[in-house]
C-alpha cells in the first residue's frame, strides 16, 4: 500500500518533493500561477513540520543535457518566494552539494536539463534519492511519465510517499470513476477520436451519457451518415464510432455552426446537420443542440469534462463550450474537469470556482480516467 505524506513525521528530515510547476511564462514572469498555488499547501505543510524542503519540477521541453535560460525555473522560484514569504533559492549545480537548514526550502533547476531524466536513468534517480530522507511525489500531471524524477527516484529513496495534492487528485478521480453518484455523464471534446480512443472506450462502459464535441463529434456524425463537408474527422474510425454508439447513449448535434474557413474572422452560419455543404467546416454545435445538452446535464449526479465542444478561442464558435461550461458550473452534481483546453475555457468564462474539482493533469488525467496505470503511482506501491 502506498504511504501518504500526511502520515509521516517530517521533523528534521530532508524532504524532496516533485511538484508540477510547469507554468506558462511571459518573458521572465509567470503568466498563470495556478499550478504553483496548488503546490503551496504541500510545501507549507512540510516546512511547518520542520523539514528541509528540496523542490523539483520540469518546465517546457528543453534539450536534455544542457542549461537553457529560457527554460529556467528562476521565475517560478521568484513567485514561490512571494507566496511562501521566504527566500526560495534556485540550485543549478545541485550535484556539487548545497546548504539547506531545517525549515528552509530550495528549488532545483529544471529536471529536464539533466541527462537521463526522460529515460528514467537509474544513476540520475539515485542522485535525486541521495538528497533526501523522504521523497514526496505530488505532481499528478507528470505521474503518467516513467522518468527519473517521477518514477526512478521512488526505487532508491529511503522512503517514498504520495503528497497531499496528488492524494486529492486521486480522491476526486476515484469519486468520479470508481464510486460515482448516478447518473454519470462524461463530456469529451477535442479534434481527434484517435487521441482519446482509449478514454472513449473506457467511458462507454462506465457512463450513462457520453457527450462528444469538436472534431470528435464530426467523426460520430459521419458514422451516422451525416454530411460533414471539409470538417476535421477520421474516416478510418467510423466503425469504431458506430461501435461506441451501440454501447452508450451519445447525443449528436442536430444543428451546427459552420464557416467556409478556419479563421478568427470567419463568418459563422447556423445549419441543420443535414444541410452542411461540401465546403462547410463544422466549428461548433448549434443552439438546438446546445439546449439539449444543457437539459441532459441538468439531470446528472456526476459530470466529468475534458475538452471543448468547438473552437471556443474564436468568439463566434464559442457558444457550445460556453453553454456546456455554464451547465456544468450550475449543476448540483459532483463535477470534475481536466485538460489544458478545458481549464482555459473555465478561465475564459470565469467558472473555475464553481467546479467541484479541477485536475491539474492533462495527459495523466486522460490516462487515469481511461483506466491506465500511471507509472509514478505504480512505483509508490
Amino acid at each position: 500500500m502506498p504511504k501518504f505524506m500526511e502520515h509521516i513525521d517530517l521533523s528534521k528530515k530532508r524532504v524532496l518533493i516533485r511538484e508540477d510547476l510547469n507554468v506558462p511564462l511571459d518573458g521572465d514572469c509567470v503568466a498563470s500561477d495556478a499550478r504553483i498555488l496548488a503546490a503551496v499547501p504541500t510545501i507549507e505543510s512540510a516546512l511547518k513540520s520542520g523539514a528541509a524542503v528540496v523542490l523539483m519540477s520540469h518546465l517546457g521541453r528543453p534539450n536534455e543535457g544542457s542549461f537553457q535560460a529560457e527554460f529556467s525555473l528562476r521565475p517560478i522560484a521568484d513567485r514561490l518566494s512571494e507566496l511562501l514569504r521566504c527566500p526560495v533559492p534556485i540550485v543549478r549545480e545541485w550535484r556539487l552539494g548545497f546548504k539547506i537548514d531545517f525549515g528552509e526550502v530550495v528549488l532545483l533547476e529544471n529536471v529536464r536539463f539533466n541527462r537521463g531524466e526522460k529515460s528514467n536513468d537509474d544513476q540520475l534517480a539515485k542522485a535525486y534519492a541521495s538528497l533526501c530522507d523522504v521523497y514526496v511525489m505530488d505532481a499528478f500531471a507528470a505521474a503518467h511519465r516513467a522518468q527519473a524524477s517521477t518514477h526512478g527516484v521512488s526505487k532508491f529513496a529511503p522512503l517514498a510517499c504520495i503528497g497531499p495534492l496528488l492524494a486529492a487528485e486521486l480522491a476526486a478521480l476515484d469519486q468520479a470513476m470508481k464510486s460515482p453518484s448516478r447518473p454519470l455523464a462524461a463530456i469529451v471534446g477535442g479534434s481527434k477520436v484517435s487521441t482519446k480512443l482509449f478514454v472513449l472506450e473506457t467511458l462507454a462502459k462506465r457512463v450513462d451519457q457520453l457527450i462528444v464535441g469538436g472534431g470528435i463529434a464530426n467523426t460520430f456524425l459521419a458514422a451516422s451518415g451525416k454530411p460533414v463537408g471539409r470538417s476535421i474527422f477520421e474516416d478510418d474510425l467510423l466503425c469504431v464510432a458506430k461501435s461506441l454508439m451501440s454501447k452508450v447513449n451519445i447525443p449528436l448535434p442536430v444543428d451546427v455552426v459552420v464557416a467556409k474557413e478556419f479563421s478568427r474572422h470567419a463568418v459563422a452560419e447556423v445549419k441543420a446537420v443535414d444541410d452542411v455543404g461540401y465546403d462547410d467546416m463544422i466549428l461548433d454545435v448549434g443552439p438546438s443542440s446546445r439546449a439539449h445538452l444543457v437539459e441532459v446535464l441538468e439531470s446528472m449526479s456526476t459530470i466529468i469534462w475534458n475538452g471543448p465542444l468547438g473552437v471556443f478561442e474564436f468568439d463566434q464558435f464559442s457558444d457550445g463550450t460556453s453553454a456546456v461550461g455554464r451547465a456544468v458550473a450550475n449543476s448540483s452534481a459532483f463535477t470534475l474537469a481536466g485538460g489544458g483546453d478545458t481549464l482555459a475555457a473555465l478561465e475564459k468564462y470565469q467558472l473555475s470556482d464553481r467546479i467541484s474539482y479541477i485536475s491539474t493533469g492533462g495527459g495523466a488525467f486522460l490516462e487515469y480516467i481511461g483506466g491506465k496505470t500511471l507509472p509514478a503511482l505504480q512505483a509508490l506501491g
